[in-house]
């Protein structure tokens, strides 16, 4: 009975978009009734094998064709610019459905963590006067973002049934804001190969060029290039990171090997077995990271700390939502005793606060996987910086949402700097018993369990952290397969 008035002419109408909004120079409609929850919907045709491809389909046999987008064919930033280009014709013009359109739209992009995070940081870069809200469809390895918004973690139904329900489950999601964070590099480029990206080093997709300094700045000397960037979800560095190299280094040698989720998360913990991972403290004595870096983070503007980094640490996860590796929550929430004691929060995804997070090695990781389980818990911080000089090691490995490289480290007197800012918020749609946590909902505060004003921008913030540019940032290039970001 259900699935007949998910089905019926009157709700599907909700989500409809015009045809004169999604073209330009077209005729206003009439429209008979204004769609309560109009979607744009975004798709990674080359996500989840063939699960993508079908996807596709099926919204675009249920909903307007024009709205239903297929990211391999046209970007979004392209899109959105069309679509409230035309929204504000229509307002000007007099048209009274215009502005209850542009209020009531929401977004809804299915691939993996990387298309999200795309679609996320076009929206943030567009400056929209009323950004939509966006959920988000797992359709990836990891699906992270989906996963701490309510949305699982495992690939969905491609059926009519399917996404009729998703839907109605979107009709009926709440908003919620969560922190934007800039990432900033800076390092000389190896003596061989191009800077975009620096060859031997492949850069992910959302670090790119970037010139201008501050004048204040200490490494604006010759010879240094800067990369910035943004994420939403997690920076990592160390061990785990390697290990995700290694999988998407296979994935890309060998890419008709990974189209079922199953069989990707098996390749994966295998790798971690042959990286040594699980046993790093014997592969790896070296790769610890105090050895590599000197960490600082600022809790409040102005007043940088150097933070203690115990020497059997080998991964270290920054961490802005409560789902990681899967649907991890690395940080849990720390008792009434611990919060007092150590000047530590519930790990809340709109306080302007990433939780730092150190691992052993895989079997502390495990530790997750038990009730009230957590990693060690090393600090909270609005802005982090690591610096990196020569050295134990040549190279460590880094990752950002999901998006690993392997970064070459100073050799001589050389200096490798890597910080991470406070920038903004987006707009993000959730179930109502999704993991993640807001500030600004009393009702939402977590239970007591065992185990700054983020608006305000700092006086010494350079020209380079004014503009996040993630429109460009998150652009894919055109000769990259749309499949390496699921």
């Amino acid at each position: 009975m259900a699935s007949k008035v998910l089905d019926s002419e009157e709700f599907i109408k909700q989500f409809c978009i015009p045809n004169y909004i999604l073209q330009p120079e077209s005729e206003v409609e009439r429209l008979p009734c204004k769609p309560d929850c109009p979607v744009l919907v975004f798709i990674n045709s080359k996500s989840g094998g063939q699960l993508g491809g079908d996807l596709l389909v099926t919204y675009r046999s249920i909903l307007n064709a024009k709205q239903v987008i297929d990211l391999g064919e046209e970007a979004p930033d392209s899109v959105l610019r069309r679509v409230f280009l035309n929204l504000e014709n229509f307002k000007n013009n007099g048209d009274e459905n215009a502005p209850d359109l542009e209020k009531k739209l929401k977004i809804i992009v299915a691939g993996g963590d990387g298309t999200a995070g795309w679609l996320l940081g076009v929206v943030s870069d567009l400056k929209l006067s009323q950004p939509p809200p966006i959920a988000t469809v797992p359709l990836g390895t990891g699906n992270n973002l989906p996963f701490a918004f309510g949305w699982g973690k495992k690939n969905p139904g491609t059926d009519r049934n399917s996404v009729l329900s998703f839907l109605d489950q979107v009709h009926k999601a709440k908003e919620m804001k969560i922190d934007s964070w800039h990432i900033l590099m800076r390092m000389r480029p190896p003596k061989q190969g191009s800077c975009t990206p620096i060859a031997p080093l492949e850069l992910p997709h959302s670090l790119h060029a970037f010139h201008r300094v501050s004048s204040t700045d200490a490494l604006n000397v010759e010879g240094y290039d800067t990369f910035r960037g943004g994420f939403w979800n997690y920076f990592s560095m160390g061990m785990d990171a390697q290990v995700s190299y290694a999988f998407h280094s296979e994935r890309k040698l060998h890419p008709e090997k990974f189209k079922n989720q199953l069989v990707n998360q098996t390749t994966y913990a295998k790798l971690g077995c042959s990286q040594g991972w699980f046993f790093s403290s014997l592969f790896h004595p070296s790769r610890n990271i105090a050895q590599l870096c000197k960490v600082k983070i600022m809790k409040r503007p102005g007043d940088w700390q150097d933070l203690h980094i115990p020497h059997s640490i080998r991964s270290i996860v920054c961490l802005n939502l409560p789902s990681f590796s899967g649907g991890l929550n690395p940080w849990g929430t720390p008792n009434s005793n611990k919060r007092r004691d150590r000047d530590l929060t519930p790990p809340y995804v709109d306080d302007g606060l990433l939780e730092i997070v150190g691992f052993r090695d895989a079997w502390h990781g495990l530790v997750l996987l038990a009730p009230n389980g957590h990693g060690k818990r090393l600090a909270q911080a609005h802005r982090i910086r690591f610096e990196f000089h020569r050295g134990a090691a040549e190279h460590t490995f880094m990752r950002i949402d999901g998006e690993p490289w392997k970064q070459p480290l100073p050799v001589d007197d050389d200096t490798v700097v890597v910080e991470i800012s406070h920038l903004g918020q987006v707009k993000m749609l959730a179930t109502h018993n999704c993991r993640s946590k807001s500030v600004v909902e009393p009702s939402s505060t977590p239970h007591d369990v065992d185990d700054g004003d983020s608006d305000n921008e700092d006086e010494s913030v350079g020209e380079e952290w004014k503009k996040f540019g993630a429109a460009d940032t998150f652009r894919i290039p055109e000769d990259v397969a749309m499949s390496h970001l699921s």
